[in-house]
């Protein structure tokens, strides 16, 4: 590999992120890559995963919060760390603290999942739940740290952060010297700006994509103005890339190496996280899966072979329950059909008789004699039905309609 001449001054270089990998050696592990043979098929040249969802605490945040931690001062470390996170840097900050024998405070929203809570404890953190949103939190673990002397270690904002995040990029660059795309979940910027650190100092003509959800996309309206912008209450499932304003520190470094930013929709999502689980086996959060989301979403777009990142696999099981069945829909794989019948004996029997001639499964049925909209010998029945696909869902809603039932959607 041969090094590409100074770019742009950065606050981070690629002598960091290989310190950083140094440093980090016994620590995080070298995470494995997988090829997609579907995701291959639809871009037409290999695609693979780079499965940080399977790294030390199931994320990558482990990497920058070790490299952060690492460089305090014997003082610093004395005083203690404190951070604010819904769930990976948490865990991250918690881990690697304990690693390094230093106490860690770590504020988490009042209503972060159990699970979460519980690990980030597990790895050796004082958990404190403060604040319904993570703006509150966040201000919390900075009063914290004004009024203790603890470090406050940022999820992302920080040249240290970003260079343990980076040696993601080292790390596919040795394991697919090929590559020639790598699509990446974009939040606050640090782990976009790490790799890109990393992959254009090595392979310049290496493409690097940013990845966020639609509602919350802060880095294009901010690539625009030439400087961070916040966005108002960003909303998406995806809470490991719901920031609201990028990073001051990153911010540079991804508008001038990232070559561009995408943004995906919550059913784009879903269908990633469905084809992480079911045709990779492999649980990816929503987050890790925003990668996929843009391949799936525009495939032919991304020049192979190419290498998504799956960022991190920590999901709440309840929400991950709530995305399956999201993801399900879809893809076309669940209808929920309204029908208006006559009430009579057997009715719901031959309902459910020519719903047995298109093969489809009925999940749930409801069925509503008394509501004061019907008719006097109306009824209306809702189903919830298991389905292969789109076409197979079409081709349920017409089986029905010429059997004379009236579909209300």
């Amino acid at each position: 590999m041969s090094i590409s001449t100074p770019g742009p001054f950065h606050p981070v270089i690629l002598d960091d992120v290989r310190g950083a990998q140094k440093m980090l050696s016994g620590v995080a592990r070298a995470t494995p890559m997988e090829g997609s043979r579907h995701l291959s098929h639809l871009v037409g040249a290999p695609v693979h995963f780079k499965c940080e969802n399977l790294q030390r605490t199931g994320s990558f945040k482990l990497r920058g919060a070790y490299v952060r931690i690492a460089g305090l001062t014997q003082v610093e470390r004395a005083a203690g760390v404190v951070a604010a996170s819904a769930g990976n840097h948490a865990q991250g900050v918690a881990l690697a603290s304990s690693l390094l024998g230093v106490h860690s405070t770590v504020f988490m929203p009042a209503g972060a999942p159990l699970p979460k809570v519980a690990a980030t404890r597990e790895y050796g953190a004082d958990v404190r739940l403060e604040g319904q949103v993570i703006d509150e939190t966040l201000a919390a673990a900075q009063e914290y740290a004004h009024e203790t002397g603890a470090v406050f270690i940022h999820p992302f904002d920080h040249p240290d952060i970003i260079a343990g995040q980076g040696t993601v990029g080292l790390e596919i660059l040795e394991q697919c010297p090929e590559v020639r795309t790598i699509v990446v979940g974009l939040g606050g910027g640090g782990l976009a700006a790490g790799i890109a650190v990393a992959v254009k100092a090595l392979r310049p003509d290496v493409r690097l994509i940013g990845v966020q959800a639609e509602g919350a996309a802060a880095y294009p309206p901010s690539l625009r103005a030439g400087h961070p912008v916040s966005i108002d209450e960003p909303t998406t499932m995806a809470d490991g890339i719901k920031v609201g304003r990028p990073g001051d520190v990153p911010f540079k470094i991804i508008g001038d190496l990232v070559d561009d930013v995408r943004t995906v929709s919550e059913d784009a999502l879903s269908s990633a996280l469905l084809l992480c689980l079911e045709r990779a086996k492999l649980v990816v959060e929503p987050a890790g899966a925003s990668p996929v989301a843009a391949l799936l979403s525009d495939p032919r777009s991304f020049k192979g072979p190419v290498v998504a990142l799956l960022s991190g696999g920590n999901v709440d099981p309840l929400l991950m329950q709530r995305i399956l069945r999201h993801g399900m829909a879809a893809a076309g794989r669940y209808l929920s059909l309204r029908l208006r019948l006559t009430d009579r004996p057997g009715a719901l029997a031959a309902l459910l008789g020519s719903l047995s001639v298109v093969d489809v499964n009925v999940l749930d049925v409801s069925h509503v004699r008394t509501d004061p909209r019907l008719g006097l010998t109306e009824a209306e029945v809702e189903l919830q039905l298991e389905t292969k696909g789109p076409e197979h869902c079409e081709q349920v809603a017409t089986t029905l309609r010429e059997a004379g039932y009236t579909v209300m959607g």
